[in-house]
């Protein structure tokens, strides 16, 4: 098969197109054959050095496929060949076949292409066990995007608006990006070049975080924490600006504030099978209604892969980056 390998640590230029075997399958897994793949932040960052794949995974990278399965593997109920589904994989999803466990599959939403639905899973996946599983989001509390135009940003707004009917708080770079926060049910949308922290409590009081969302770090920790409500919890997925950070432990004793992190990709096949069934049972319908709506900023034909990435380091795109492959 064709794929997409990086090779070497650098920019958009050291991706290339290489020659590799057809995946293996094992017990549990199936093989989809690619049609549209989405580009994330982690394949950028794994393209520069710094997020290597789990032991065990596939060095190609690409995360989230959407395709028709062409073969399954032992055990396997559902999907079954000839089947159109997408899938959170654990790597491979740059190239003509994946191999992904059946469990992180999940069936398209009705009406969606495939190019729609290779942009769902790994920022749906991110959203659901950030905010709902970790972050504990309930109904009607105060939730803090950063960075509300990104993928997993739009997810967790549109989640946390429409299935809990919380207050939702995001940041963004721009006023166009800010407008569309707002447009897809952000309360309040903020400038994070500005004092954000300072516009968040002016415009709700101070301590009145329940929880928020992180992929930045660094400083932005304890200006977190010191904006959350009793009980709050400050979820980090990635440290952008910097992994070390300097907390008020007080603070967080004194008012019972949950500080954690999470890595989605190195979890087993059985934890993201959990989440996908819960994202077909309560975000499919509400994506195939019309209440959620999935946000493609660019699609790229696979061979202009590096013109992809380098919009994606540009970082102007608002939701998704998707690549398609020739049928």
């Amino acid at each position: 098969m064709q794929a997409i390998e990086i090779t070497r640590p650098g920019g958009p230029e050291v991706l290339a197109f290489c020659e590799r075997a057809s995946p293996a399958l094992g017990p549990g897994d199936v093989l989809i054959r690619v049609r549209a793949a989405a580009v994330n932040r982690p394949d950028v960052q794994q393209r520069r050095g710094l997020y290597p794949p789990p032991p065990g995974a596939t060095d190609l990278p690409g995360l989230d496929v959407a395709g028709i399965v062409e073969a399954v593997g032992a055990n396997v109920e559902w999907p079954r060949t000839g089947d159109a589904v997408c899938a959170l994989a654990n790597g491979g999803g740059y190239a003509e076949l994946c191999a992904v466990p059946a469990v992180q599959c999940m069936p398209m939403p009705k009406g969606a292409s495939f190019t729609e639905a290779a942009a769902l899973p790994e920022a749906f996946f991110t959203a659901w066990n950030n905010v709902i599983w970790l972050g504990r989001l309930a109904e009607a509390e105060t939730l803090l995007v950063q960075g509300g135009t990104s993928g997993v940003g739009m997810a967790a707004i549109q989640i946390a608006k429409t299935l809990r009917r919380a207050r939702v708080l995001a940041t963004a770079g721009t006023t166009a990006k800010r407008d569309i926060c707002r447009e897809i049910g952000a309360d309040h949308a903020v400038s994070y070049r500005d004092d954000w922290a300072a516009e968040i409590v002016a415009a709700i009081g101070a301590e009145q975080v329940d929880v928020a969302l992180d992929a930045q770090a660094g400083p932005y920790t304890e200006k977190q924490l010191q904006l959350l409500a009793p009980d709050g919890r400050v979820v980090l997925i990635a440290s952008h600006l910097g992994e070390m950070a300097e907390v008020n432990v007080r603070n967080i004793v004194r008012r019972r504030l949950t500080l954690t992190g999470s890595t989605l990709r190195p979890r087993p096949a059985a934890y993201k099978g959990r989440i996908a069934s819960e994202l077909v049972a309560h975000v499919w319908p509400l994506l195939e209604s019309g209440r959620i709506r999935n946000h493609i900023c660019a699609t790229f034909d696979w061979r202009d892969v590096r013109d992809a990435h380098a919009l994606m380091d540009a970082g102007e795109q608002v939701g998704k980056v998707v690549l398609t492959l020739d049928g």
